[in-house]
């Protein structure tokens, strides 16, 4: 009878504690499920296509970053009205700028955060410049170099960076938006490069997503292709939402128009936030 008492006596202790635990762990979920729900701040981080440069508007308190009015992630947060809204983007921007300058606004508050980087550290301007003004051997050399560059310091570089946004923002979901296809070949353009370099452009533009889509999977976070977006809107394209060579304008070459964002980025980006 004894040992019957003793061994009703222990169960009724560990169903006890199984209920603690039980009613532990669901308090721990609903805290999380809280501070998730409170976690509404919107911060907008990367370089020129985040920025907005080549969609004109720029804010002229934002300086040498032109950050433009009409970019998506002004765009996106005047259609969702977030808590609050940071856009720190900058043209030229690379992942040590991001790191040393644009993490400031992130938080515990911070439920989303879009981010572009990593064309700048490949030395997309430097390959654009090369296939413009000298030889498809050169050209193709330089695209070659940057896919080098892709594979060797480029995945570290973003781990870096979306270790950084994950720490100041552990309750963020956080988009990676990738860069568009630049031309349609056998499109319309009667000048300019030729259809052998504008395929390596390309190529070199999907090499890049493809790192940086690992990278981001690695990290948790989602990558957003828009490549799809702009078919049908690249250079020598009939309807082309990308500036081409804009010798008056020099750094919004290569860059999304208006269209570009309101029709690619913000639509690809909503639908990923």
């Amino acid at each position: 009878m004894r040992l019957s008492r003793i061994t009703a006596y222990m169960s009724s202790l560990l169903l006890a504690f199984a209920f603690a635990l039980t009613g532990a762990a669901a308090a721990q979920a609903d805290q999380a499920t809280d501070q998730q729900a409170a976690a509404t701040g919107y911060v907008a981080l990367g370089d020129s296509y985040a920025s907005g440069v080549g969609a004109g508007s720029y804010d002229s308190a934002s300086g040498n970053c032109k950050r433009s009015k009409v970019a998506y992630p002004v765009l996106w947060a005047a259609a969702h009205s977030p808590s609050s809204f940071d856009f720190t983007a900058c043209s030229g921007a690379r992942t040590s700028d991001v790191l040393a300058n644009q993490l400031g606004p992130l938080g515990s508050g911070t439920g989303l955060v879009s981010l572009s980087v990593g064309g700048n550290d490949a030395g997309f301007a430097d390959v654009m410049t090369t296939c413009v003004l000298q030889s498809d051997a050169n050209c193709l050399a330089r695209v070659d170099q940057a896919r080098a560059f892709v594979d060797s310091t480029l995945p570290g570089n973003l781990d870096k960076v979306y270790s950084a946004v994950d720490a100041k923002a552990p309750s963020a979901h956080v988009v990676v938006l990738g860069y568009p296809r630049f031309y349609k070949l056998n499109g319309q353009c009667a000048a300019g490069l030729s259809e052998k370099e504008r395929a390596a452009i390309n190529g070199a533009a999907d090499y890049l997503n493809a790192a940086t889509a690992k990278r981001a999977a690695d990290h948790g976070f989602t990558f957003a292709d828009v490549t799809s977006a702009f078919s049908g809107h690249e250079i020598c394209s009939g309807s082309p939402w990308l500036h081409s060579v804009e010798w008056l304008n020099p750094s919004e070459s290569y860059h999304p128009t208006a269209p570009g964002h309101s029709g690619a980025y913000l639509p690809v980006f909503t639908a990923a936030a």
